[in-house]
């Protein structure tokens, strides 16, 4: 009975670390932003990701801000299944993304646009950080000279600041609320917890670290899921995933070669790791106003092939979003679901008839899927699977739901 006693409890805990999806909203209907300093390329990066939108007659009853748009996520295991099922109707996964207007430095105190500036990224699930490493006389960078490291410098400490700004709000709210709260054990406990995260939260951005490099990150977590319980609530803004585009002339983009390449790298390597994207808004222009034939036979002949899907793709998965497909020769489409999400929620996404009589899911994994070349040949195979409720949906999972809605929902 002792060696019952001493398995594994505390092994299957640590098989439960949380990873950097549990920090951030939970909801199909995230948001990138574009964030830069004035005249780095990010107006010029929106444009091109705007010539290759998703008209909006596709979303009707939905308002699209001007400063938003919606791009289709490329994706192989999507094309495959269209040549597979050749169906009458064809429906992308997409990804919105958000022109975040430029900041400058002292944002935080309402410099510029400032706090319209930093409400807009509150709004955003996720940054996509322009850098500018590229020399243009015409173009004047706001801080006269062309340096991305300072530039990175000063918009994560205008960040910084503003969740310090929060917390300290947040953390007066909290004392006002003292003896209302000690009225009863529960809500002692649970105000307690509330001051206890926000006190470490401040000394962490104090220490000059950003709030998403607590969990996830390295060989321990620093934030407990009570934690993660109050940051998903409060939203900061160093909570929010980050990804590096550095913006270079097209010769530098094609040589592959750029002085300011590797202190980008040594920098967000030393500030917990990131993946970075080089790119050449000047090709990208040059391309968007090209046929698509022009375009691919320009990228051919010179060796530069567009960013804009590698850009897409990784921001898509940067915000912990997957899709499943449905698919057969009515329909293939690509459902956008956040990670974490059971098959009933999966299924919500479709209807939410199908969530609330959500019987079972009928699952095939992709890969499965293409390796037999048909469902029949899957089930064959016995790699045709039934799930119930407690299912993780997993990326690239084909899925047949069966339902059944007894009552009526108004």
């Amino acid at each position: 009975s002792r060696t019952h006693t001493e398995m594994p409890p505390k092994k299957e805990e640590t098989t439960e670390r949380l990873g950097a999806w549990a920090l951030g909203r939970f909801s199909n209907r995230l948001k990138v932003g574009i964030v830069g300093l004035p005249n780095v390329g990010k107006s010029t990066l929106y444009n091109t990701l705007t010539k290759c939108a998703i008209p909006a007659e596709n979303f009707p009853f939905c308002t699209i801000d001007p400063n938003e748009t919606r791009v289709n996520v490329p994706d192989e295991r999507f094309d495959w299944l269209l040549q597979t099922y050749n169906p009458k109707s064809i429906v992308h996964p997409w990804l919105e993304i958000c022109d975040i207007a430029g900041l400058v430095k002292g944002a935080a105190q309402g410099a510029g646009l400032g706090n319209a500036f930093l409400s807009h990224i509150r709004a955003v699930d996720g940054i996509m950080h322009v850098l500018r490493a590229f020399e243009d006389p015409d173009i004047v960078h706001v801080e006269d000279k062309v340096d991305p490291i300072r530039d990175i410098e000063i918009i994560t400490a205008e960040l910084r600041e503003k969740d310090k700004e929060f917390v300290d709000r947040k953390l007066a709210d909290l004392m006002k609320d003292k003896a209302k709260a000690n009225s009863n054990a529960a809500t002692k406990k649970e105000w307690q917890a509330e001051v206890d995260t926000a006190n470490k939260v401040l000394q962490w951005l104090e220490e000059g670290k950003e709030v998403r490099l607590g969990v996830g990150v390295g060989e321990t977590d620093h934030w407990t899921t009570k934690d993660i319980q109050f940051l998903n609530d409060w939203m900061l803004l160093t909570a929010k995933p980050a990804l590096f585009l550095v913006n270079l002339s097209e010769e530098d983009y094609k040589r592959k070669k750029n002085k300011f390449l590797k202190p980008i790298h040594d920098w967000v390597q030393s500030h917990g790791g990131g993946t970075i994207i080089p790119y050449s808004g000047e090709l990208e222009s040059k391309l968007q106003d090209m046929t698509e034939e022009e375009a691919a036979a320009y990228s051919k002949d010179n060796e530069v092939p567009s960013a804009l899907p590698k850009i897409i793709k990784t921001a898509f998965s940067m915000v912990h979003l997957i899709y499943f497909f449905t698919a057969g020769p009515d329909e293939v489409k690509g459902w956008v679901l956040r990670k974490g999400y059971k098959a009933p929620q999966a299924a919500g996404t479709i209807h939410t008839d199908f969530e609330k009589g959500f019987i079972c899911a009928e699952v095939m994994a992709f890969e499965d899927l293409k390796d037999a070349g048909s469902e029949s040949k899957v089930k064959e195979r016995g790699r045709y699977r039934q799930e119930g409720k407690n299912y993780v949906v997993q990326d690239g999972d084909v899925i047949f739901f069966k339902f059944n809605v007894t009552t009526k929902g108004k």
